[in-house]
């Protein structure tokens, strides 16, 4: 029996479920592999936790598809679109083929996944309905005795299903056909059992009557947390990214993610991390069961920093970074939304850095702090501010400079500090010089002044000045 094709054999005619002997008289120089069903689960289940970068909620749907609830993921890959275009490009680069659907219920998301017209489908919120219409009974998941007998009665679609009469479907088939369509276009909920990654670092508590406040949620996280960090230090590992899995009386599940900048397993800034993000829980009729699982960690050496933020004042170091604050942050408005200023290789001043997701090593964070060799001002324009300026030389120190209306007489000047354009990156720049000055007024102000020209003393340019900045 044919298991899979691929599209060079489907062109020709071999379908899945063909007979071998039939597919090889149609094709005699047929190339045919035999079916490995171990390897094949043990690969999607390897796909499946995969899967977890993009949600916390992953599933498997045999016989060969991974379910994903993306509640509330999309905004972070930059919307369903670009999302949906990411995952497809990392499946592709792993080799897969694949078909991807959008919907909200797991029922929809299959059948157009597997029957839809197009690789990448977008069913829009609560059109269910309209786009299974056309699909087949089998985009169901129907058994193979039911489809043929619906099959015979003229049954052929799921429009066709869904406006005949539900009584005497019933009382010949049961309520498996009924419920498989009610949950496809969400009448009946469909939960996910989503899978825990084989050899996960996690901590799991049951609970003889259901919780819902947001007390009895932190007294559970605090119960959690400990025995993770301490599988943790056993490992030489800190944590990277955990998923707090709240399992309600209704079935379904809830999944709280958090993230950190660099390896933790420090009990009070894990707890704290948890507790900030129990507002976003919806314990709904009760949570029966909560779990912290450990989806990424990294090698962590034996002493950790206790952070300021989190130790009691006895045990506050004096080296301590902000790593706390950072995970707080990234948790709370997203990984990329917390930056600082890196080192750009580039001398020009407006160049010379460039603003990057802050990262949680304290070392890295100081080498981005660390300053240029030569004094740079704290603030800079852009673009830089002409001015008039008045000097007695023309190649010497400026000594009274007019920004807008108002008159600067300069005490005290420091320069020139000569920076070359970066005539690699557009020609028409070659040659072009700047000439900076450290001016110090009469008040006291400190300002960063330039003299634009070209390195050629023949042809020194327009000479012209500008204010790049205030020290």
């Amino acid at each position: 029996m044919v298991i899979a094709t691929d599209a060079t054999a489907r062109r020709q005619g071999v379908q899945p479920g063909l007979p071998l002997a039939q597919a090889r008289a149609m094709i005699p120089d047929l190339h045919v592999d035999a079916a490995t069903p171990d390897r094949d689960d043990d690969a999607l289940v390897h796909l499946v936790e995969w899967c977890l970068w993009l949600s916390p909620l992953v599933a498997i749907d045999p016989p060969d598809g991974v379910w994903i609830d993306t509640t509330g993921c999309d905004h972070l890959q930059g919307g369903e679109d670009a999302m949906l275009g990411k995952l497809a490009a990392q499946l592709q680069a792993l080799g897969y083929t694949h078909r991807i659907a959008l919907a909200d219920t797991p029922g929809a998301a299959s059948a157009q996944a597997r029957f839809g017209r197009t690789p990448v489908c977008v069913v829009p919120s609560g059109a269910q309905r309209q786009a299974l219409a056309d699909l087949p009974i089998a985009s169901l998941r129907l058994d193979t005795e039911t489809r043929e007998a619906l099959n015979r009665l003229g049954l052929r679609t799921v429009g066709a299903l869904q406006v005949a009469p539900r009584a005497p479907l019933v009382r010949r088939f049961g309520t498996t056909m009924i419920t498989q369509l009610d949950r496809a276009f969400g009448a009946v909920s469909e939960p996910i059992r989503p899978l825990t990654p084989r050899e996960a670092v996690q901590a799991r508590e049951t609970f003889v009557e259901p919780i819902g406040t947001a007390e009895a949620i932190a007294t559970v996280i605090a119960t959690l947390v400990p025995p993770v960090c301490a599988a943790l230090l056993a490992r030489g590992e800190g944590l990277r990214l955990a998923d707090l899995i709240c399992e309600r009386v209704d079935g379904t599940v809830q999944a709280v993610r958090v993230g950190t900048a660099a390896p933790v397993r420090d009990i009070p800034h894990l707890t704290r991390l948890l507790g900030e993000r129990i507002d976003s829980v919806e314990p709904g009729f009760g949570i029966e069961a909560m779990a912290l699982i450990v989806i990424r960690r990294e090698t962590l050496d034996v002493s950790q920093t206790v952070g300021t933020l989190v130790a009691p004042d006895g045990a506050r170091s004096h080296g301590a970074d902000l790593s706390c604050l950072i995970d707080r942050l990234r948790n709370r408005v997203g990984p990329d939304k917390v930056t600082t200023l890196h080192p750009h290789p580039s001398h020009l001043p407006e160049r010379s850095q460039a603003l990057l997701p802050v990262s949680g090593h304290a070392e890295e964070n100081r080498q981005a702090r660390d300053r240029p060799p030569y004094p740079r001002p704290v603030r800079l324009f852009s673009p830089p501010k002409p001015i008039q300026v008045i000097n007695l030389l023309p190649d010497g120190a400026p000594r009274l400079f007019v920004w807008g209306t108002t008159r600067h007489r300069v005490r005290a000047a420091d320069g020139p500090e000569q920076v070359h354009e970066e005539w690699w990156r557009a020609p028409s720049v070659y040659g072009r010089m700047r000439e900076y000055w450290t001016a110090e007024t009469e008040s006291g102000e400190r300002f960063w002044l330039f003299r634009r020209g070209d390195a050629d003393v023949t042809h020194p340019g327009d000479r012209s000045w500008f204010l790049h900045g205030l020290m």
